[in-house]
């Protein structure tokens, strides 16, 4: 098979399969062991080399039948979404072209590209002129960005003594219902487990801000040096917002760095009718925006703003012989990242933006929010009671037989699956039963998903609930 061949081969196998999407089971019915004996048989320890065709061949079915579709426009889980056709050609450009974006010298048109993607993305946030802008691998990187860049401007002696140097332990506070991935950064840039500070969250999942307050004010008292707070806008839960407004005004009353994880809310500045959910994101320091949730591009492509251009400027500079010499005017994005070596993660972006438009994406967006209000009515219609009433597409619910103990909350999700539905368990604070969770990811889900939806989950209780 030439190399013109495999190529063709992959693009024709990319095609037939977003085609197809909709005949395709969402969940694999497989075991490790099944994989394993597969790779094992199939490949060996690679000691020969086998045919373009037979590997293109074998893959193709692997990824088809033995991974979950998160594509498909009835896959209700998590923030992954059907992905746009331009997107996955620049993913091929940038595979094939190999861009290596770590200085500026070495890929002109790869860093102009993403910087100007990223200031059309700047200005929507209503961010400042100024804001320094880069893509990251996901949200836990541009998270784990955030952290570092605010230890940097609140403890400029951190950048070069390290924790070790500072008279008073820092501190971050986000809500209970923020990404785990706080937990994970907090070790990483060695703050430690316990300088995280999870705050209460009020009856509709946001962060409370007199308890957010009042941890403040705690630990100043004990000796301690509170510098972070990290709102959430669409929590991986719920899709709950933090009150942005009056976060913002409290961080800047008690001199403190506000960072928004808005990695899934963060598309709502698109369009005029969500906008007024995340007001107010422009006076962060920094936002973290994921670009493969709302924005439909394939994994990963997360997006780091940042007001404070200085602080990122001290958080990562970076200079060696090495590396090429910086052009004027330009930033070397190995000096001012996390990353060293960069892949043109951008491009994907830019082509997806640049065929649908900004119209187009508003569109796209309040698409799968009409979609989810659909969901409500129709889970309502059944007798569901649902979680919340707010715009964004994360749609939480339970039942009598559930809310009752009749049923379990992941009997229910995993029968859905079978049906070719994909939904899951969620345990929200003040319930004392799990719920269901569901959430439009699909531009391609349309009236008749959400309504089969809601007619199979009330089919499942029927049939598994026990009689009375």
């Amino acid at each position: 098979m030439s190399d013109d061949a495999l190529l063709q081969g992959a693009l024709d196998a990319a095609r037939d399969f977003g085609c197809a999407e909709r005949r395709h089971r969402i969940a694999p019915e497989v075991d490790p062991a099944t994989i394993r004996a597969h790779l094992r048989e199939v490949y060996g320890d690679f000691a020969q080399p086998l045919s373009g065709q037979t590997v293109l061949a074998d893959v193709v079915r692997m990824l088809r039948e033995w991974n979950l579709h998160i594509t498909h426009p009835r896959y209700f889980g998590l923030f992954n979404p059907s992905v746009v056709p331009a997107s996955v050609a620049g993913d091929l450009l940038v595979a094939a072209f190999n861009p290596q974006l770590a200085a500026w010298s070495h890929a002109p048109a790869a860093n102009e590209i993403e910087r100007y993607t990223l200031a059309f993305f700047a200005r929507r946030l209503g961010l400042p002129e100024h804001t320094v802008a880069h893509f990251t691998s996901g949200g836990a990187e541009a998270n784990h960005t955030a952290f570092v860049v605010a230890l940097a401007d609140g403890f400029p002696e951190h950048v070069e003594q390290g924790l070790a140097a500072l008279p008073r332990r820092p501190v971050v506070y986000a809500s209970g219902e923020s990404h785990h991935s706080l937990d994970k950064i907090a070790r990483a840039t060695g703050l430690g487990r316990s300088a995280l500070r999870l705050v209460a969250v009020d009856t509709a999942m946001r962060i409370d801000v007199a308890a957010l307050r009042a941890a403040i004010e705690r630990d100043r008292a004990a000796g301690l040096a509170p510098f972070l707070v990290v709102a959430t806008a669409g929590t991986t839960g719920v899709g709950a917002v933090d009150p942005l407004p009056e976060l913002a005004r409290l961080c800047a009353e008690e001199r403190l760095w506000l960072h928004v994880d808005a990695a899934w809310g963060g598309a709502a500045c698109l369009s005029p009718r969500l906008r007024a959910e995340i007001s107010s994101i422009e006076r962060a320091d920094s936002v973290t925006w994921d670009a493969h949730k709302y924005l439909s591009v394939p994994m990963g492509a997360g997006m780091f703003f940042c007001s404070r251009p200085g602080a990122v400027r001290r958080a990562f500079e970076a200079r060696t012989p090495y590396m090429p010499q910086p052009i004027d005017g330009t930033v070397d994005p190995y000096s001012s990242t996390l990353q060293w070596s960069r892949r043109h993660t951008g491009l994907k972006v830019f082509m997806a933006l640049a065929a649908l438009g900004e119209e187009g994406y508003r569109r796209q967006i309040e698409h799968q929010a009409d979609m989810g209000d659909a969901m409500r009515a129709a889970l309502r219609r059944r007798r569901f009671t649902v979680l919340g009433d707010g715009p964004l597409p994360v749609v939480c619910f339970t039942r009598q037989e559930i809310a009752g103990g009749r049923i379990a909350a992941a009997d229910l999700a995993a029968w859905t699956v079978r049906q070719n539905f994909w939904v899951s368990p969620l345990r929200v604070p003040g319930h004392e039963r799990p719920v269901l969770r569901a959430c439009i990811t699909s531009y391609a889900t349309q009236q008749g998903d959400v309504e089969a939806l809601a007619e199979t989950v009330d089919r499942g209780i029927a049939e598994l609930a026990p009689s009375s």
